[in-house]
């Protein structure tokens, strides 16, 4: 028997603004679409907190015993800047400031995204399609809404007659916003002489001699428009209703209420049954934002090469933090919040590794499958991470308690204890152990903090070439020293 056989989940979907009993359209099978990253410049933290919130879902789904078809896309064509339809593509603009081929770009920036998420340890995704690898599937797409009189040509271009649309559809049911509304603050925006309303959105677009990511089309040479792509790509893969659809709460609209609206153009019917939304991450009580330089990378956490944080924190660390807020909640990210989380996860870390000093009693005190069903409670609950989370403390309550003699179990119910912790930490939760049960890590810390002493030394009596010397080794054995006013402090890479 799976497990999902006996537990309810709930999910929050968006469209309906309800929590929902999960009932998947194939009994056993799961089909998830979650909107990837456009690969132009380094994943932002707030992205990966969406990542990692679907990677929660995805272990979570896996771990109740369904077949996952989880299918995340590679945006690498067709994003234009400020989501606009006029304009330069963010990979193109990209590519011309840094004067290489755009596809140079996308590999840079797929290979960070793919590394940066690996550190965090996500689950990679069943399926990983490109745009550029699906401009027929793209073609076809728009052949099928033109056909039902939902699209039309203009210049070169295809777009998506909104107006036509909303008098059989509802355009707008997703985000809860009025055609009308949308219509009147849009109708000064450039670039709107080809379309026929303002509100109308690109299917395929004209390129201009200079693009140079362009391809044939039975309309002229082309690209395909953003919300085209994942209209595309999720219904080649997961048909065309699927379970779960899943992204940022900054795609609500307009990307996913195009996806909605293109699909039942081609289809006539709605393409996901779950819509679900992870919401914003800020820094320091302030949207993150390059250009107001409120802003920390990844690999910033991790080094500790930052101006934001006090010291480096690993990515169970970081992953932790994220995991301690519910995915539709706001989450301020700072250097108290994920301090007091560090210590939160060591603690959890710790406990984990004194399991197995608990002795087993002739009888158990405590009923470990009440508490078991609590954490499964938690995440039937429109996956509630951080109720979970409040859950494994109060099992670390136990295994204190029992390491104490003051509470008793059987080896049947430690057995169930530390599986069931095992579980939600590391399969549910998809933390690591980055600080190791045999003592090695503690090791390493106590050689490089000699070295830092060497080091400190060393530059007291201006030997600053042994100085240097020793960063440099430790920089090519990947540790980074950070100097502070309050000293010196490490990150491994």
């Amino acid at each position: 028997m799976q497990l999902y056989q006996n537990q309810q989940l709930k999910i929050y979907n968006s469209l309906s603004g309800e929590k929902e009993i999960f009932t998947p359209l194939h009994t056993g099978s799961v089909g998830m679409y979650v909107c990837g990253p456009t690969v132009y410049s380094n994943v932002h933290l707030g992205n990966c907190r969406t990542f990692i919130s679907f990677d929660l879902v995805y272990r979570y789904l896996k771990h109740l015993g369904y077949k996952v078809r989880y299918v995340r896309n590679i945006t690498d064509v067709g994003h234009i800047e400020d989501d606009a339809d006029e304009g330069e593509d963010k990979i193109a603009k990209k590519a011309r400031l840094e004067k290489l081929e755009p596809m140079e770009i996308v590999q840079q920036y797929s290979v960070d995204f793919h590394q940066i998420l690996e550190l965090f340890n996500n689950l990679p995704p069943s399926i990983e399609p490109t745009a550029t690898g699906h401009i027929i599937e793209q073609i076809e797409t728009i052949k099928e809404i033109l056909d039902n009189g939902f699209g039309y040509v203009s210049k070169g271009s295809v777009y998506f007659d909104v107006e036509k649309f909303n008098k059989e559809y509802d355009y707008g049911k997703l985000s809860g916003r009025n055609l009308e509304d949308m219509m009147s603050n849009s109708r000064e925006l450039a670039g709107q002489d080809e379309k026929r309303n303002p509100a109308d959105f690109a299917l395929w677009k004209r390129a201009e001699p200079e693009h140079i990511m362009r391809w044939p089309s039975p309309w002229g040479d082309g690209f395909p428009g953003w919300h085209l792509e994942c209209t595309a790509m999720s219904t080649k893969y997961l048909g065309s209703r699927f379970d779960i659809h899943g992204g940022g709460m900054d795609l609500k609209f307009p990307h996913h209420e195009c996806e909605i609206a293109q699909n039942e153009a081609a289809t006539g019917q709605s393409p996901v049954n779950y819509w679900m939304h992870a919401n914003m991450l800020t820094l320091n009580g302030k949207k993150m934002s390059k250009s107001t330089g409120n802003n920390i990378l990844p690999r910033e956490i991790f080094t500790g090469n930052n101006d934001k944080l006090s010291k480096a924190f690993s990515p169970s660390v970081a992953r932790f933090f994220m995991l301690q807020a519910h995915y539709r909640s706001v989450l301020d990210f700072s250097d108290d919040a994920i301090l007091a989380s560090e210590k939160g996860y060591n603690k959890l870390m710790e406990s984990l590794s004194t399991i197995t000093e608990v002795k087993a009693s002739s009888s158990s005190t405590l009923d470990i499958e009440i508490w078991k069903q609590n954490c499964y409670d938690a995440m039937n609950d429109d996956f509630n991470s951080p109720i979970l989370i409040a859950q494994l403390f109060e099992g670390v309550r136990y295994i204190n308690l029992l390491k104490d003699g003051k509470e008793t179990l059987t080896a049947q119910d430690i057995d169930n204890l530390a599986k069931a912790m095992h579980a939600f930490v590391f399969d549910i939760l998809g933390l690591k152990d980055e600080k190791g049960q045999d003592g090695s890590n503690d090791k390493l810390e106590g050689v490089i903090n000699m070295l830092i002493e060497m080091r400190r030394e060393a530059r007291a009596n201006k030997d600053f070439a042994l100085s240097d010397q020793i960063r440099n080794r430790l920089t090519t054995l990947g540790i980074e020293l950070k100097d502070t006013k309050e000293g010196t402090t490490f990150s491994i890479n």
